[in-house]
């Protein structure tokens, strides 16, 4: 998509999220490429999540305001009445805001039981634009208590707001299988920014001595050790595949509550050589570990969402091994720019590992070929274009 002149000039981005971790990439990587379009954008959030004023390698639990912990440690219910409450706040700030700067439009990041946001706008006659990475519908690591609530809210939500961004084409699907009709909607995947995923040949080989991978295949990985993404499991059923395979090492970015499980399975076996835990760093400090990978595992993800790191790969010429979860076939081509495993088979995201790891220059012209794919289509400045499109067409 392409427009000759901006429909609006000043957004207003609403958001309740904590604004750290793949929140704030998001967010960022958005607002960033929508400012350089021209659009002056301001943001709303919750007090003290501000996705421009966070310590960047340190979790977002370690980040959050005492006010945050204290929410988030209370059961279910108290919680769920906590997220509906907050209406009263976020209305009261919207307002105040919207009074003090106008805005042209609205987008915000959707949150359960968050309504105040489209009720304003409507009240204001100003476009608004949900985007859609949570419904009330889909498995949560917090099961619902007042999920008819939820969903009542949610209804009422995706169809009295201008339009809807969804990070795939399952998910508006399962969207509109839940709740009928719905507001216009697009959809838009994550993205890269191709500038800040870039490195030299000599940034490679700088970082693969210091972490000593030099003259090895490097798998890696890059996200959150959490249960669900199952990089534990991953490690454990590869881990005695590793003596056939002398030259393949692994590199592992990230933290979470698995972590002590793989590091603890990495140091009894011995595979500290061949398996490298960087822990948790910094956004900024991404690109330069991705430097020193030759392909990338991603064990498993959402079977509705889209995957940051997934482009951060492909942005970097990594060529991905990942789960054929619909949103995935979305946006890889099986290959081409990457490989796919039926998602659930750790046997056979392992089997691709091995595969795939024995052909370096295969691994560089996928590698090649998902960057240039990223370009061309999934940069945020590509994510931002089309919003801006899909609000010429919504007001």
């Amino acid at each position: 998509m392409a427009s000759t002149r901006l429909p609006i000039s000043r957004l207003l981005y609403h958001h309740r999220t904590q604004g750290k971790a793949v929140e704030g990439v998001h967010i960022r990587g958005l607002v960033d490429a929508l400012r350089e379009l021209g659009v002056a954008v301001d943001i709303v959030s919750l007090p003290g999540a501000d996705p421009y004023a966070s310590p960047k390698a340190m979790s977002p639990t370690a980040q959050a305001t005492g006010l945050m912990r204290t929410v988030s440690r209370l059961p279910e219910p108290l919680f769920e009445l906590a997220e509906l409450a907050y209406n009263l706040v976020a209305g009261l700030r919207l307002l105040v805001h919207l009074r003090r700067r106008p805005a042209q439009a609205i987008y915000e990041r959707y949150s359960l039981f968050l309504f105040v946001g489209v009720w304003i706008a409507r009240m204001a006659a100003i476009p608004l634009v949900l985007e859609i990475n949570d419904a009330a519908f889909v498995e949560r690591v917090r099961p619902l208590y007042f999920r008819r609530l939820a969903l009542a809210i949610e209804r009422w939500n995706f169809r009295n707001c201008s339009g809807l961004v969804f990070v795939s084409g399952a998910f508006r699907a399962r969207a509109e299988a839940t709740h009928g009709r719905i507001a216009p909607a697009i959809v838009a995947p994550n993205a890269a920014d191709l500038r800040k995923f870039s490195f030299t040949p000599e940034q490679r080989e700088q970082t693969r001595a210091r972490l000593g991978l030099q003259h090895s295949v490097v798998c890696g990985y890059l996200g959150a050790f959490v249960p669900w993404h199952r990089i534990d499991l991953f490690i454990e059923t590869i881990a005695p595949h590793l003596e056939q395979r002398p030259d393949l090492k692994f590199l592992l970015v990230g933290d979470g509550s698995t972590f002590p499980r793989v590091r603890e399975f990495v140091e009894s076996r011995g595979l500290g050589h061949r398996i490298v835990l960087a822990g948790r760093v910094s956004h900024d400090e991404v690109p330069g570990l991705l430097a020193a990978m030759d392909m990338a595992i991603l064990p498993s993800a959402g079977d509705y969402t889209s995957p940051v790191k997934l482009f951060e790969f492909m942005a970097c010429a990594i060529a991905p091994v990942a789960p054929d979860f619909e949103p995935i076939q979305e946006v890889l081509r099986e290959g081409e720019t990457g490989w796919m495993f039926k998602a659930g088979d750790m046997d056979a995201a392992v089997q691709a590992t091995l595969l795939h790891a024995t052909n370096l220059e295969q691994l560089r012209e996928v590698g090649a070929r998902a960057r240039a794919y990223v370009a061309r289509e999934r940069q945020w400045r590509n994510n931002a274009q089309q919003l801006l499109d899909f609000y010429a067409e919504v007001r």
